[in-house]
């Protein structure tokens, strides 16, 4: 078990390198018990081979990490493996055993006490119970992903690694394992996701790391926002103001603003309590039709993309 306070997942300095290739370095970050943990990026970005990494698959290049609350070292390989599970981006089923011939398998592999019972609970909790007698063979994709996941809940693992779980699944498939994976975070479970899914991460995670080779950013969602980009309220009004320099200019909190291509008005302000007020005055004393007054909201992809093009600005020559 984990002590009391420590982390689920901690990593300071952690790398890989194949030769003078490097996969990843520099990486640190914690993961508290229970956490739904997000780590993004773009191909090649080093995030499967964080996961293998972590996952005591493959050995660090540099730099330190705990596991579990176990310190990931050589000797300690054996204990971390019976405290996780890994789900990789591909199923790796056995097509013509059952759902539940596939589960007693991977149960003698893992070594669980009482399989029948571990294979039922595993089952309900992906809510397969009733397709357990099926060949995997003839699932879907997305329930083949379920399979997967219930493979992986096996050993009742106190940290789990999924890694790209909806890569390839239509949208209704995607929100099902979703879901499953949203009720496993309530249920106490610390979940190492990586995800293209941007509105996937937003939704599920507790916080998320940016990586491209190296972290290029921590936190919750929101506070990545609030970081990366200017506050803002978004203006609409029924037809263009007929002098905005007027209306705008000179107003408490309001710091620039400029007219938007379908019409509207962005005004990036210090504090939207005291602009939003104030604009609404300005408004209604310019005569405008006002029809919304907003804060501009921007997404986790949005985040991703400024962090991500300002990595290629600095690579150009």
């Amino acid at each position: 078990m984990i002590s009391s306070g420590a982390p689920a997942l901690s990593a300071e300095g952690l790398g890989k390198r194949f030769g003078d290739r490097v996969a990843f370095e520099d990486v640190s970050f914690e993961v508290a018990v229970g956490e739904v943990f997000g780590f993004l990026g773009p191909n090649g970005a080093g995030k499967t081979t964080t996961v293998r990494t972590l996952g005591t698959l493959i050995h660090a290049s540099a730099g330190s990490a705990a596991v579990a609350g176990v310190p990931l070292t050589s000797n300690n390989e054996a204990a971390i493996r019976r405290r996780i599970a890994i789900m990789p981006e591909s199923p790796g089923l056995y097509p013509r055993l059952s759902v539940a011939e596939n589960l007693q398998c991977f149960a003698d592999l893992y070594e669980v006490a009482d399989p029948p019972a571990r294979i039922e609970h595993a089952l309900a909790a992906v809510n397969l119970s009733d397709r357990a007698t099926d060949p995997c063979g003839s699932l879907s994709k997305g329930l083949r992903q379920r399979v997967a996941l219930a493979r992986a809940l096996l050993s009742d693992p106190e940290v789990l690694f999924l890694d790209e779980p909806t890569a390839g699944l239509d949208p209704v498939a995607a929100r099902e394992v979703n879901e499953l994976i949203s009720g496993l975070g309530h249920g106490g479970v610390t979940i190492f996701l990586t995800t293209h899914r941007l509105e996937e991460a937003e939704r599920l995670c507790d916080r998320v790391a940016i990586l491209n080779r190296t972290i290029r950013t921590v936190g919750r969602p929101s506070e990545l926002r609030d970081r990366l980009f200017a506050r803002a309220l978004t203006v609409r009004t029924a037809s263009p103001l007929s002098n905005p320099d007027d209306t705008f200019d000179g107003l408490p909190a309001v710091i620039r603003w400029r007219q938007e291509a379908d019409g509207s008005y962005l005004l990036n302000v210090s504090d939207t309590t005291i602009a939003a007020p104030a604009i609404t005055r300005a408004l209604v004393g310019a005569g405008a039709d006002l029809l919304s007054l907003g804060e501009a909201y921007h997404s986790l992809e949005d985040v991703y993309f400024a962090l991500i093009d300002e990595d290629v600005e600095v690579r150009q020559p």
